[in-house]
């Protein structure tokens, strides 16, 4: 609003206000509907309907979230959901989440993600839609997953990689930086934090959420005024409620794992030497040959412009690189409101670049035959189709539509 706000601006200040107080809130949190088509040990893999009679077209899309945070990265409210925008461009879209992490998960550590969480679900997903090779698209720790996968096994069907604020040199952070030199005293048996996470058997939901909130201190403190500055505007309000409700479902870490992120990736910055060490392997990021678009936040706090820059570096097996610098903090450069004109602007260019080409269907031409003689019409012959394997068909009933998924 203006410093002396206008009629009109009063008037639609005080309509969200009402709304906000008679309806619980501006925002529509509805999540997009979906079905679940694979599960096993913290994954489950989503598959989004379209809308109404509409169609899929073209290969699939999976997302990957990160551990910690909800899917809700990708679906936060309508209007400024990824999930949204891909199915009503007719893209089949698949989604990898990991549910409740507790106690007795602590002993998983990064290679449950990166040989069988993630993996499998690239493969269930190509699976799903025909054996088509697939588009994999993630967050934060998500897209690190997403790429030690796809460096690790070239004999998954990936038909490119898009990583979205992916912190590769933790150096280059401003609030890992300053007490990265303290993180080695006492050694590595010693230190507080090692015996913290072992105690708790990881990183806690509390924990998380306040880390995450604590990444953008500035904007939490400033949050009042911005709020009471744009009174008038629903959309700026109902982004601030669905981030709120993001930030209220973080997730717990698993203790392992938080313990190899925290001693390799950020004490020991391997993803920066472009090697990360597994217990029983070292991925290189050099074998990575799958295309690869890099977005970078503008305004990212958790991952800065100049810590996601050096993969650009490190990928030299990649023919088809992209690094994108696009406005917005590490959830806004995601599923914000500039991100509808910036972000997925950019995948669908990309995403249609890199399309398999659809397969050639042979035109069958029937060969002239000469006038035959009148006879007697026949009676058409009963097909010999079975029931629920006509793909043209639509089917009414739970039970038929139920046999055109067996298919």
């Amino acid at each position: 609003m203006d410093l002396i706000p206008t009629p009109d601006q009063v008037v639609s200040a005080a309509a969200n206000v009402a709304h906000k107080v008679l309806y619980g809130g501006l925002a529509d949190l509805r999540p997009m509907p979906r079905t679940l088509i694979d599960d096993g040990v913290l994954r489950e893999v989503y598959h989004y309907r379209p809308r109404g009679s509409a169609r899929e077209h073209g290969d699939p899309v999976l997302l990957v979230t990160p551990l910690a945070a909800p899917a809700l990265c990708f679906d936060l409210r309508r209007g400024c959901s990824l999930v949204e925008h891909f199915v009503d461009a007719g893209r089949p879209t698949y989604l990898v989440e990991y549910g409740e992490v507790s106690f007795a998960n602590r002993s998983l550590g990064m290679e449950h993600w990166v040989d069988e969480v993630v993996p499998a679900a690239i493969t269930e997903v190509s699976k799903h839609a025909g054996g088509r090779p697939v588009h994999v698209v993630g967050w934060s720790l998500g897209a690190i997953f997403a790429l030690l996968v796809a460096a690790d096994r070239p004999d998954l069907p990936i038909a490119s990689l898009t990583t979205v604020g992916a912190p590769v040199d933790v150096t280059q952070v401003p609030l890992v930086a300053p007490i990265r030199p303290f993180l080695g005293l006492g050694g590595e048996r010693a230190g507080l934090v090692t015996q913290a996470y072992r105690i708790m058997g990881g990183a806690p939901k509390p924990l998380v959420r306040r880390a995450y909130q604590l990444s953008s201190f500035d904007k939490l403190v400033t949050r009042p005024i911005a709020i009471a500055a744009k009174l008038d505007d629903a959309d700026f309000l109902a982004q601030v409620e669905a981030v709120d409700r993001f930030t209220r479902n973080m997730i717990a870490y698993p203790g392992r794992t938080f313990g190899q992120l925290y001693h390799r990736l950020l004490k020991g910055n391997q993803l920066a030497t472009g090697t990360v060490s597994l217990d029983d392997r070292e991925i290189s990021l050099a074998d990575l040959t799958v295309p690869l678009l890099a977005f970078a936040g503008a305004s990212d706090g958790i991952a800065p412009v100049q810590s996601v820059r050096p993969v650009v570096d490190l990928v030299t097996g990649v023919d088809d690189l992209r690094f994108e610098v696009v406005p917005g903090g590490h959830l806004g450069m995601l599923t914000g409101r500039a991100a509808r004109g910036s972000t997925w602007r950019i995948m669908d260019e990309w995403l249609t670049r890199h399309a398999t080409p659809e397969p050639a269907t042979k035109a069958t031409k029937k060969p002239a035959k000469k006038p035959a003689k009148k006879t007697a019409p026949r009676k058409k012959a009963a097909s010999k189709q079975a029931i629920g394997t006509n793909p043209d068909r639509r089917y009414g009933s739970a039970s038929s539509r139920s046999l055109a998924a067996d298919r």
